[in-house]
């Protein structure tokens, strides 16, 4: 099992994760530590459990938004359940492009 080092507001943490999935682990702690920031930078420092449970409820909606916007693209294409149907690739490039921006603007 290998071991990470992250930083969330300027904490360090040491993690422990499966072989071969560091990288993984450091882009979504990355993710997270920018979350963490953003909301720094609008309320301050407001104590590190309150920030990372403010950050966690963002992502969780992110998270939230983004299954309704599938379900959304599902019945778009007429696909039931976890059926799979071929599907307008413009299109769908299209929203995950715009969720991907909404989501670097965050």
């Amino acid at each position: 099992m290998a071991q990470v080092s992250i930083q969330i507001n300027g904490r360090d943490y040491l993690i422990a994760c499966e072989d071969g999935e560091e990288k993984h682990l450091v882009f979504l702690a990355d993710y997270v530590n920018r979350q963490v920031e953003g909301l720094v930078e609008s309320v301050g420092q407001v104590g590190e459990a309150r920030l990372l449970l403010m950050a966690s409820l963002l992502l969780a909606d992110e998270l939230a938004e983004a299954s309704q916007e599938l379900e959304d693209l599902k019945a778009d294409a007429g696909i039931a359940g976890d059926a799979v149907a071929p599907v307008d690739l413009a299109k769908l490039t299209e929203r995950i492009e715009d969720i991907a921006a909404r989501l670097e603007s965050a």
